[in-house]
């Protein structure tokens, strides 16, 4: 009778065990850079919106962790984390990525207004500067002189002080940048691309069974509209037209 009873707890165990292995993940831990209004370190933000909107009505609640956008990177290589947020496709090694973008980034170069705007075809005439990072040489054409600083602070004295023609980052970031202008009149930026935006996953079976979750969501909402409303209310642009 014991050993029956024994058998029976233990292929109970087993049972259980393995229905834990095959349960879906039910968290997603998210590594971010703070980027305003978008990821912000308080949870709010449009890029936070859009991934609740993909990832809680399938049962899995976002688990957000604030660091620099490389830190986040090697949180996911090192498996650390679930996946990185606004990563460009192939940016990262050793790291998956999905076939749903999930934002795009508006991509221009602010400099000073009494300079020429500059375009994608005359980019190489200029120096450039970005964060460290954020590889726009690689998607960018005709960049030939970059320096890549560490942080968003003091740009607009190198800029004044010619220390580089222009920097070069997504739109809210730029715009971020201006509202601290002494005077933004004498600044100008313009539109040089758009890149779509991905998380980038690790290379884990948690994280592969959390980004086929989010690629089939992601065909679900694009199909049906819903994430329309988060983008109008944010008042930034759909980039799934």
């Amino acid at each position: 009778m014991t050993r029956r009873w024994l058998a029976i707890v233990v292929l109970t165990l087993l049972g259980a065990m393995a229905q834990a292995q095959d349960a879906p993940p039910s968290v997603i831990h998210l590594a971010s850079e703070d980027w305003e209004d978008y990821t912000a370190a308080d949870g709010h933000g449009l890029g936070w919106d859009v991934l609740r909107k993909v990832f809680e009505p399938a049962g899995v609640t976002l688990d957000i962790r604030t660091v620099p956008y490389t830190r986040s990177v090697g949180l996911v290589q090192l498996k650390e984390a679930d996946a990185l947020v606004g990563s460009y496709r192939g940016e990262a090694e050793q790291v998956l990525y999905p076939k749903w973008n999930f934002d795009s980034d508006h991509i221009y170069a602010l400099g000073l207004a009494s300079n020429p705007s500059p375009t994608q075809a005359t980019l190489g005439k200029y120096r450039l500067a970005w964060v460290r990072g954020y590889r726009y040489e690689t998607y960018l054409p005709n960049v030939k002189r970059f320096n890549q600083i560490e942080r968003r602070t003091g740009i607009l004295s190198m800029l004044k002080q010619g220390r580089a023609d222009y920097y070069i980052d997504a739109l809210t970031e730029i715009e971020a940048v201006v509202r601290n202008a002494a005077d933004p009149s004498q600044y100008r930026y313009s539109h040089l691309a758009e890149l779509p935006l991905y998380l980038g996953f690790a290379d884990t079976p948690q994280a592969r069974a959390l980004m086929s979750i989010y690629d089939q969501r992601m065909e679900q909402l694009v199909k049906s509209g819903e994430l329309k409303p988060i983008f109008e209310r944010w008042k930034q642009p759909y980039p799934f037209e």
